[in-house]
């Protein structure tokens, strides 16, 4: 695959997770897709799929906006910024019903047949916790 063509298969995946269709975004894996944190551990996928369905619960409305995106080779690296309404609990903090923001960088890799086998994310909640009126959690 192209880096064009894999640039626009994260195109739509942005494009489900704004109708909040999840099932959207997984088809674009490939089944023995690793998902990394921020320290490089793999993830499970399972927890990632959690955490994506309770992200759509405790922030309805929760939109990405692609501020850039880029392709070389197999990899795509697209900077995003969430936007969402405090609908339900996130972190131990209670819904407020507040507007939020927050930023992340993502990775992806793809395969030959254009299906993501390694995905890494790095989130800055700092806004997102400023605007809920509580301290970042300690780094």
């Amino acid at each position: 695959m192209s880096p064009l063509e894999n640039k626009n298969r994260c195109l739509q995946m942005v494009a489900a997770w704004n109708r909040a269709d999840v099932s959207g975004v997984t088809e674009h894996w490939a089944p023995d897709v690793t998902h990394y944190n921020l320290d490089g551990e793999p993830h499970d996928t399972e927890l990632v799929l959690t955490a994506m369905r309770g992200s759509l619960v405790s922030f309805s409305d929760l939109r990405l906006e692609v501020k850039s995106i880029l392709a070389e080779g197999d990899r795509v690296m697209l900077r995003l910024t969430a936007t969402a309404t405090h609908s339900g609990e996130f972190a131990g903090i209670p819904a407020t019903g507040r507007k939020v923001t927050w930023h992340y960088l993502e990775e992806l890799r793809f395969n030959e047949e254009g299906k993501v086998v390694e995905h890494w994310d790095i989130f800055d909640f700092a806004p997102l916790f400023r605007e809920l009126g509580h301290p970042a959690p300690a780094l």
